[in-house]
């Protein structure tokens, strides 16, 4: 039963994580009075992606043809620590809420190297921009799992991903959670997934060099890393619990009441991105901060009790 909920999980995640991002870009394109692109256009581009032939850099190394491998099944094994089709992930015994950060970090690490890896200016300003956003992101996103842990004492996800109370310091956790997940996701006012521009693309940066089959598998991976954060923030301000043995009613609610936490939350960042200009790259570090600011008082008020 389990290897079953555990390939249910890795296909929800695999078929539902880019509907996500085109849903966001056509909610930006209405709020623009603009027609725009289908919510199934990253379906269309992942398909000619993966229909397509790779060119590969003579410099690049093992390194480059490794990472999308390893970014790719990092990015499964952190939605294996999700719970979705249960009120345990699947991974439970295997992680917490910590282990998510180091295996984003293991992702991380190796797209940088292979941008550093074909010698381009370019995949060199990119891995640095993203690790200096990532040394500010990661302390921030830690205070979030800190104050988390004080209120439900435990860093394990499906600890605090069923029913609770809503209280401040979780909505201050998902406040702070939601500023990192801009950054993390690369998305305005932190980068600019829309862009080629050299002053202002970081993770675009980093899979320039890279075509075909690897630029699709690192694309999926960035929308399921998207996926995975948006899951975190509703189970921390939106709580809610699968029904163990409920009626069909009770599951239709519950599918359609995940369905709207995730259009909240998409809704919250369109409009993030379209009422809020890209910022300087020295000013992120002012933005993260206020991120770990948010962090240190969600871990006050979850010492108070409130």
């Amino acid at each position: 039963m389990m290897k079953i909920i555990i390939i249910l999980q890795l296909v929800f995640f695999i078929a539902a994580a880019p509907l996500l991002s085109g849903l966001i870009t056509k909610i930006k394109n209405n709020l623009r009075l603009r027609k725009g692109q289908s919510v199934f256009q990253p379906y269309y581009n992942l398909a000619k992606l993966f229909s397509k032939g790779e060119v590969v850099s003579e410099t690049a190394s093992w390194i480059f043809k490794v990472a999308p491998w390893v970014v790719f099944s990092a990015t499964l094994s952190a939605a294996m620590l999700i719970p979705i089709f249960i009120l345990a992930s699947p991974a439970r015994n295997l992680g917490d809420f910590l282990a998510l950060i180091f295996i984003f970090a293991l992702a991380r690490f190796f797209l940088a190297l292979a941008a550093l890896d074909t010698g381009s200016s370019f995949g060199g300003m990119g891995s640095s921009r993203e690790m200096f956003i990532s040394s500010l992101a990661e302390p921030a996103l830690c205070l979030v799992i800190f104050a988390v842990s004080l209120q439900f004492g435990s860093t394990d996800i499906s600890t605090f991903s069923g029913m609770h109370r809503i209280s401040v310091s979780s909505v201050v956790s998902a406040l702070a959670l939601f500023l990192v997940t801009i950054a993390e996701t690369s998305r305005i006012p932190v980068d600019n997934q829309e862009t080629h521009l050299e002053l202002t693309m970081v993770h675009e940066a980093m899979v320039l060099e890279y075509s075909g089959r690897s630029l699709a598998m690192l694309e999926l991976s960035s929308y399921i890393k998207q996926m995975i954060f948006f899951f975190l923030i509703a189970q921390i301000i939106f709580p809610i619990s699968l029904p163990a043995f409920g009626s069909l009613t009770q599951i239709s609610i519950w599918v359609l009441w995940y369905l709207a936490r995730m259009m909240i939350i998409a809704v919250i960042t369109a409009l993030v991105e379209v009422s809020v200009a890209k910022m300087r790259l020295f000013r992120v570090a002012d933005f993260l901060g206020f991120a770990c600011v948010l962090g240190v008082i969600a871990s006050v008020c979850a010492i108070l009790g409130v």
